[in-house]
């Protein structure tokens, strides 16, 4: 499971679809802590740039086609990867998270068509030595270029959250972060019919029934107090809702410590972008992460309701180790990871960018998915963790092309399927 969570949806999207804030819930006790951590509230302001036009769109296969992936929407070859890549630090952030990537990648079961696993070993073992310093030549001789449907990009960010958490229970810290219930039970529905391949249902078992599992507002009530199901205690309960939306973060412990929590599976409701809610309703005009805080911070009785029409609750574990990790059970890297759909780009392959905001611009790797992440040239941008990174993904929002860069000959031998 990734560190995006499959449901979550990513912050643009959460912009219309998430929240942080300081509502204190109904029953807890004790004051607030001294100085919490509560992060940036401005978005960083985007930088301008003038995007790459995307390229004649090629022929998608036959409506006939059951498959929706990235063979189905169609393929077109791009120009020479080198006359793609600009100068700068990006393709060596990209080069190191490449490498990480490779051992999953070459066995992975690639969904988009595009590749098969062996068509990576060349890349690969290039990648296992090849100097940071010319990041851009290692590209340039081990990829080529392909534009997937109208490659019209839509490119948002998201990153680890910090907060004030602590391991057990105390005044200031009041909030329950639970594990995942032993009772949360998966469904694999192919199991039962091959109509429903590839559909789960998560819920519990009631007497001689399978039903739904709690809901948010139920487990915000206290439903599965006193099972002994607590992890950690956060301090903030909008700031925690923010970071179940990312499914990974980092709990900021009195002492000084560090606890890294992350995603362990979620109670199977429906996501509802709470976002959506609040500027359908009028209550907010922009889109960024930081201006729906800013409300629920203002109008924190209105907030907490509003958090629980999204039925969904997500559970944690402790990290340890490096991480946090992505969809391909690999370390994400900041400034390097891009979530996106594996339906249409391979897992572990390079994805070149050209945007109308120019941080994001250049090459990235996906090793992320996400559940907002759907179709072709959707992406989410993870910019690590820290005031910069809040900064920057709670803000992100930029459109223009996307080129997923496949091993050299990959263009050749689709284009005879």
């Amino acid at each position: 499971m990734s560190f995006r969570h499959a449901w979550a949806a990513t912050f643009a999207a959460l912009l219309l679809s998430a929240c942080a804030g300081g509502v204190i819930p109904p029953g807890a006790s004790g004051p607030a802590p001294s100085g919490p951590v509560r992060g940036s509230d401005v978005a960083a302001q985007p930088v301008p740039a003038t995007p790459r036009p995307t390229l004649p769109t090629a022929t998608p296969a036959p409506p006939a086609a059951t498959t929706e992936n990235a063979l189905a929407a169609g393929i077109t070859r791009g120009p020479d990867v080198t006359s793609l890549i600009q100068p700068g630090d990006r393709a060596r952030k990209a080069l190191e998270a490449f490498r990480i990537s490779c051992p999953s990648l070459m066995k992975r079961t690639d969904q988009s068509g595009l590749t098969q696993g062996s068509d990576w070993n060349s890349a690969c073992a290039a990648a296992s030595s090849w100097p940071e310093a010319s990041a851009n030549e290692f590209f340039s001789r081990y990829f080529e270029a392909v534009q997937v449907g109208s490659g019209t990009a839509f490119v948002t960010g998201y990153y680890e959250p910090e907060i004030s958490g602590s391991r057990v229970r105390q005044p200031g810290y009041e909030v329950p972060i639970y594990r995942r219930p032993p009772d949360l039970i998966d469904v694999n529905l192919g199991l039962f019919s091959d109509s429903l391949k590839g559909k789960t249902i998560r819920g519990k078992v009631q007497g001689t029934n399978f039903v739904p599992f709690d809901e948010r507002a139920q487990i915000v009530a206290g439903s599965l107090a006193g099972r002994g199901l607590e992890l950690a205690w956060a301090a903030d309960p909008v700031e925690f809702f923010f970071l179940q939306v990312q499914g990974s973060g980092r709990l900021l412990l009195p002492g000084g410590g560090v606890m890294r929590i992350g995603y362990d599976g979620q109670n199977g409701r429906d996501y509802t972008g709470i976002g959506k809610l609040m500027k359908d309703r009028g209550l907010i005009q922009a889109g960024s992460m930081q201006d729906i805080m800013a409300w629920l911070r203002a109008n924190p009785a209105e907030g907490a309701q509003i958090m629980n029409e999204n039925k969904s609750f997500v559970f944690f574990r402790e990290l340890t180790g490096a991480g946090p990790l992505g969809a391909l059970g690999v370390p994400v890297t900041a400034e390097a990871t891009v979530a996106a759909d594996p339906r249409y780009v391979p897992l572990g392959a390079p994805v070149l960018l050209s945007l109308d905001r120019a941080e994001p611009n250049g090459i990235w790797i996906a090793q992320d998915t996400g559940g907002a992440i759907k179709g072709a040239n959707r992406f989410d941008s993870f910019w690590g963790a820290g005031t910069r990174a809040r900064e920057i993904a709670g803000g992100m929002s930029a459109r223009g092309s996307a080129l997923i860069l496949l091993p050299i000959g990959s263009a050749a031998r689709l284009a005879q399927q």
